[in-house]
């Protein structure tokens, strides 16, 4: 829709603007029908919420359902607020249950109800169904249209029953799932592999071993690691007893990865939430309190500053040093905490890695520490003349290192091991621990050695 140049693009916009503002309905739907789902919910997203309303309101039920599920969470459920019970229940129609799910999630309570009540009883009970899983497991994530086939049947068999319900099957799906007698999935087989496969050719001759294996109450993160692990394009979800009930594809675990990676990425640091529509307000109250919490370990590391008032009193030096001791063990804290944290969620510190971690991480930081505290050292020797300050900063900034090594990679392992998230608490812990140490070695060293 837009060249090189962007002249197109412009062109188009000014076109779908001047729709909106004459309320020409089909106009407005053709040029969305012209874009990518994904270009026409950015395009939506951009504009000013009372034109964004605007369009939604005058689109109603012939808003695509493509575009409405591509829209990010807020706008959606804006979205929703602005189309009638009866658009509403098209697009549910016209979703896939995972999708569909999603679109009910947004949805209060008493608006749910009305919008199941007016479904097909079946899908209605599908949907009610989905909706009783947690909200970050396979069960929400899994939609229910896929392809199954016993695994005494045919090629020829299987291709002919997808044929005559085709309207049933997924928009897109890339295996066909091997049941025995109980429903129980015991193997796959590509569609390319069908494909090229000759009729007579029992399922069994060609089928494959499954390789993942998700239940529905198993947490979404758990699931994107099989996906990313075993590189699939889709999987097949089990219920308790081991059943097949459901399948989740890999455009779904793309969102989910990108969530998660993102949330990883924000607890790091300390900030709940990171939209480009939140408000003044929602920004507040999503950092708020973590700054308040920093605030408190603040005043931790300045309590170990005060035990050293004294000393500090009568050597004027130190106070000008001690940030650079802080800030070069606090960015090696969070070095090694960011690594650490990477190889927890990607399931690299299991058994003997931890130990090999633990022991990587302090020896970097002893090395680290070395080459900084020579540095350091000397920079101080050379601004102050004072040899024994210089020692004291460098043999401050040595254990510094070492401890923030230790500290980076033991603090998201002890929480990990009491069940917290890592990415959530750890780099309070690491920044305070390291502040801790740095302030206390190189003020106590001060305060043996100088006084």
């Amino acid at each position: 829709m837009i060249d090189d140049d962007g002249k197109n693009g412009t062109e188009d916009l000014e076109n779908f603007d001047a729709a909106i503002s004459a309320g020409e309905q089909d106009k407005v739907k053709e040029i969305l029908d012209q874009m990518h789902p994904a270009d026409a919910s950015d395009l939506l997203e951009q504009m000013p919420t009372d034109e964004f309303e605007a369009v939604v309101a005058l689109l109603d039920g012939e808003l695509p359902t493509e575009i409405l599920i591509e829209l990010r969470d807020e706008y959606r459920e804006d979205a929703l607020e602005k189309l009638s019970d009866a658009a509403v229940v098209d697009a549910i129609d016209a979703l896939e249950s995972d999708d569909a799910t999603t679109v009910l999630e947004d949805l209060g309570d008493d608006r749910r109800e009305r919008i199941l009540e007016g479904l097909a009883p079946v899908d209605r009970a599908v949907l009610a169904a989905n909706l009783l899983y947690d909200e970050k497991t396979a069960g929400r994530l899994m939609q229910r249209e896929f392809l199954s086939a016993p695994e005494f049947w045919t090629v020829g068999t299987t291709i002919d029953f997808a044929r005559d319900n085709a309207d049933d099957l997924p928009t897109d799906f890339y295996e066909v799932y091997v049941v025995d007698p109980g429903n129980r999935p015991i193997g796959f087989v590509l569609l390319s592999r069908l494909l090229r496969t000759e009729r007579n050719v029992g399922l069994m001759d060609i089928m494959q071993p499954l390789q993942s294996d998700i239940r529905v109450e198993m947490d979404r993160e758990e699931v994107a690691y099989q996906f990313q692990k075993y590189s699939l394009a889709s999987a097949p979800v089990k219920d308790a007893d081991g059943r097949l009930v459901g399948m989740i594809t890999v455009d779904d675990m793309v969102h989910v990865i990108q969530d998660e990676n993102t949330e990883d990425l924000l607890a790091l640091l300390n900030v709940s939430s990171a939209d480009g529509s939140d408000t003044v307000l929602e920004s507040v109250w999503a950092r708020a309190p973590w700054l308040g919490v920093n605030l408190v370990t603040a005043f931790i590391a300045s309590g170990i500053i005060a035990l050293f008032e004294g000393t500090l009193d009568k050597i004027v030096q130190l106070a000008i040093l001690m940030p650079v001791v802080a800030a070069l063990a606090g960015n090696a804290g969070s070095q090694g905490l960011a690594v650490a944290v990477r190889a927890i969620a990607e399931r690299e510190l299991d058994g003997d890695a931890q130990r090999r971690a633990v022991v990587r991480e302090t020896l970097t930081g002893l090395v680290n520490g070395g080459i900084f505290a020579v540095s350091v050292g000397a920079v101080t020797l050379l601004w102050f003349r004072d040899p024994l300050l210089s020692t004291v900063i460098a043999v401050a900034m040595l254990l510094s290192f070492v401890w923030a090594g230790c500290s980076g990679i033991l603090v998201p392992l002890t929480l990990k091991r009491f069940g917290a998230d890592p990415a959530v608490a750890s780099s309070v812990f690491v920044l305070t621990l390291t502040d801790v140490m740095a302030f206390l070695s190189f003020l106590g060293l001060a305060s043996i050695w100088l006084i």
